[in-house]
Parts: C-alpha cells; structure tokens; sequence
C-alpha cells in the first residue's frame, strides 16, 4: 500500500499533541501546587496518574487501530479528550486533580495508533526508521514542559490548560479531512490475537525492555521539574527548560534508534542502550551536583531514546500478524514502567532523605537487562542455525565425541527412512551396509583424528534394506582448546551409476596424457 502523503506527518504530529496533553499535569505541577494545597506523596500521585490509563489503554488502542484505522483512533480520542482537560482546567482539589488526570491518560494511548498503523504503508526495511519518525512525537512532552511554564507565568496554569483545547479542536478537524478513511483493516478478535503471542517468551522480554527505556524517559518527564526545582534550588522556568531538554535528546534519539535498527544488529544496539542505562544510574546515585546529575539524565536520555526505537524495530520481525496487540503490550508495559518510579523515589526519599537507591535499582534492572539480551541475541541466531540446517536438502547428523547421534534433521529422514526417535541415542553403525571391510573405517577414523575431517563415497542402508550410495563429508567440531566435542556429517545420495561414469571418464584423461 502506497502511503498517503500527509500520513505520517499527521500522525506524527497527533502523537506530539498526544504527548503534550499527557504532559500538562507533570508540567505545570509547580503552579498547581501553588493553588492547590498538595502534600509530598499527594503531588508525586497526581503526576504519574495519567500513565496509567495511558499504558492500561494502549493494548485495547493497538487493536482498535487495526480494527477502526488510525484516522477514526486519533478522532475520537482528541473529542473525549476535550472532557478533562476542561475539568483540570476547573480543579480545586487533590481529588479533582486525580479524576482529570486519570482520563487524561487517554492521550498517552494514542501511541499505540501510529507504531500499529503505519508499517502497514512502508517495507520492512523502513519499518525502524518509520517508528522512529513517529516516535517523535514525544516532543509534545518537550513542548508542554517548556511552553507550559512560560505560558502559566503570563496568564496563569487554569488557562494554559484551556489552551489545549484549541489545539485539540484544530487536531480533530485535521484527522478528520486529512485522515486515511482507505486503511486497510485487520478484524481478527482480541481474543485470537492474544492467543497468538501470550506464549512467546520473546514478547514479554521486549515488554520488559521497553518497561525500562519507555519507563525512564516516562519517569524522568514526570520526575523532573519538581525534583530540580526542590533539590537544586533552580527557578521554575529553568526547571522545565532543562526537563524539556531531556525530553528533546531522548525524542531525537528515538530516531536514531529506529534507524540504526534497520541498519545493523537490533540486539548490539540493545547492549549498548542497557550499558548506558546502567552507567547513568551509577552517576545519578552519586552525583554531588547539579553538573554531574546533568550529564547522568543526559546519558539515560540519549541511550533511553535509542532504546526505543530500537525495540520497535523488532515488533514487526516477530510479530508481523499480531503487530496490533503486541504493539499495544510492549507499549502499555513501557508506560507503567513510568508510573512507579517516580512515587518509588519519593517513598524512598521520605525513609532515608535521598534518592540514591531509587537511581542504583534502574542500575541493577538495566544490568539484569543486559543479559537478557545476549540470552536474546544467542538464541536467534541458534534458531537461524537450525532454520538453516532443518531445511537443507543434503541430510545431516551431528554425533557426540563417542559417535552418538544427537540430532538429525528431515532431509536426513527422507533419505535413509529412520526418524528422530529411530536414530537419536545409537551410533551411525545401525547404517552400514556391509559392502565396506574394516580397514575401510579404519582410515576413515585415522583421517578424522589427524586432520579433523573426512569425505567421500560410501555404501550405507536404509530402513527399507535397500543399499544406497551417500557422498559423505564429516567434520570434528572442537573446543577452545582443540578437543573434538562433536561430529557433524553431510550426505546427498548419489547415483552409482554417475560415480562409475565419472571414474571411466577420469581414467581415460589420465591414459591420454
């Protein structure tokens, strides 16, 4: 399907308007704070409220998208949305705060509607780069962190908030003529759809990698410009310039994520990412001043950024069928991973008077993650290894260092007739065929010992009895330091026939010369 020329940047730019709206509670906290009488636990609460429906809907996002198409996902969201940006902007208690900022995770499940959508309209080898571009859209983060503040300070929180109204209102028109009403749909049950990936372990894996990238850039937009503002001292403009910065390398790395996934190996790009991460921890733990936490969520940003786009470069790979509502999955995980962190902190902060810990677990987790994703890396290319070797043509068995069979693949069945179950456990002895005297073997073995591989013609026998002629070639598979762990062997049958043929003609070259 060739892709509307307005699709992606009006995608692209709902998604910036998405993550604005999701951003207005976490970017003008400091103001609302003023006017609102807000304890320690009560203000961590009412930012990381709207990653909630934010996550919880972005399964049921994904599907629909699939389902209704992106134009219809996008309009509807930013009319409903118009409900409680308009009560927020009305707020006079903790409790209003929390009921408007709990439908106002409606906005952060918008990001399932693009990643579920556009790799409809482009290659696969594009699908990284696509997502990426998407991915910009947590700009609106930046723009809400960086504008909110300016505009509360000249006109005051309650009508920066009304702004966004504006903007939605001009967003819904936009969807609305701009819109692909021809998307192609997939109306397959939710039902069907999750049977179809619940198992895979490879799912919940990536899950757990976006709850640690996503969840960090979540995190550390919400965490933020109350943080610095309260531990550093800074102004609150500052504070939301400098948060804004953040969002901005973290958004622009999305790309360069996506890019780099379609460019090389996904899983090198991961290890970098959860070193990173790691790194960034550390510094954060034990940073003593504002420069040295600078370069820590500098560092979390750039390789938070990268890991995002990274992993839904792997999405379409694994799950080309389901990409609806594993997309919606991965992303409702990524989300939540950004709702606890932050009250984790403040709780933490409370009982010991610092953060220290909260910053040296996102250490520890992005560790862990770090092996998780060589485990990953060695298991695909283990199944490509066996992809490769199960649809072959030429037969082949693989014997320990004593000559018994481990494993055989089909073509080796379709030749000889024996199955799995038949040959795993005895040695290629069951085989032979009789046409071949001791010493035959004798120098077979003396060649495999000294130069660690054999080839050549030889008489074996099938299941049925019948006689066979097999070009062979074996080779020993050693170890680091050179002791021979397995055998793999590799036949075809040949025609007897053809072998004599070939022979005659090589005598009669040899006799002219």
């Amino acid at each position: 399907m060739k892709p509307p020329k307005a699709i992606l940047p009006l995608q692209t730019l709902s998604l910036v308007l998405g993550f604005a709206v999701w951003g207005i509670l976490s970017s003008l906290i400091v103001f609302i704070k003023d006017g609102i009488p807000l304890t320690p636990g009560q203000l961590s609460l009412v930012t990381a409220v709207p990653v909630v429906l934010g996550s919880i809907l972005r399964i049921p996002f994904g599907f629909w998208t699939n389902k209704y198409g992106a134009r219809n996902m996008f309009l509807v969201s930013f009319l409903v949305l118009l409900i409680p940006v308009f009560y927020i902007s009305r707020a006079d208690s903790f409790i209003d705060l929390i009921i408007g900022g709990l439908f106002l995770g409606i906005s952060g499940a918008t990001f399932s509607v693009g990643v579920t959508s556009l790799p409809k309209y482009y290659p696969k080898e594009k699908h990284g780069l696509v997502n990426g571009i998407y991915g910009l859209g947590n700009l609106g983060s930046a723009l809400s962190t960086f504008f909110a503040p300016v505009l509360a300070e000249q006109f005051g929180w309650r009508t920066t908030v009304q702004i966004y109204m504006i903007v939605l209102a001009v967003f819904i028109l936009a969807n609305f003529f701009l819109g692909d009403r021809k998307e192609s749909k997939l109306d397959t049950s939710l039902k069907d759809q999750i049977k179809g990936v619940y198992k895979n372990e490879k799912l919940w894996l990536l899950c757990f990698f976006y709850f640690i990238t996503f969840g960090a850039f979540v995190a550390f937009t919400v965490f933020l410009p109350n943080h610095l503002v309260n531990n550093f001292g800074i102004s609150k403009v500052d504070a939301g310039l400098r948060a804004a910065g953040f969002i901005t390398l973290a958004t622009f790395m999305r790309t360069t994520g996506g890019w780099l996934g379609d460019k090389f190996n996904p899983f090198k790009i991961l290890l970098f990412v959860f070193t990173g991460l790691t790194t960034g921890g550390v510094i954060l733990a034990f940073s003593p001043g504002i420069t040295i936490f600078t370069v820590g969520c500098l560092l979390i940003g750039l390789c938070a950024g990268i890991g995002n786009g990274t992993i839904f470069k792997l999405v379409p790979l694994y799950f080309a069928k389901q990409s609806g509502i594993a997309n919606g999955l991965i992303s409702a995980l990524g989300g939540l991973g950004g709702f606890f962190p932050p009250l984790m902190l403040s709780s933490l902060f409370a009982i010991t008077g610092h953060y220290a810990i909260g910053f040296m677990a996102l250490s520890m987790v992005s560790l862990c993650s770090i092996l998780l994703v060589i485990y990953m890396y060695w298991q695909d290319r283990m199944k490509l290894a066996e992809q490769i070797v199960n649809t072959t043509s030429q037969a082949v068995l693989v014997t320990n260092s004593k000559g018994i069979i481990q494993t055989i693949n089909p073509a080796f069945t379709e030749i000889t007739g024996y199955t799995v179950e038949e040959s795993i456990g005895k040695t290629p002895g069951f085989l032979k065929s009789g046409k071949h005297e001791t010493p035959f073997y004798d120098v077979m073995w003396k060649q495999l010992k000294e130069k660690h591989s054999w080839s050549g013609n030889i008489w074996n026998k099938k299941k049925n009895g019948n006689l066979y002629l097999q070009y062979l070639t074996i080779n020993a598979i050693q170890n680091d330091v050179g002791e021979t762990n397995y055998y793999v062997g590799v036949f075809s049958e040949v025609d007897p026939k053809e072998v004599q043929n070939a022979s005659l003609k090589l005598d009669g070259n040899t006799k002219q010369k």
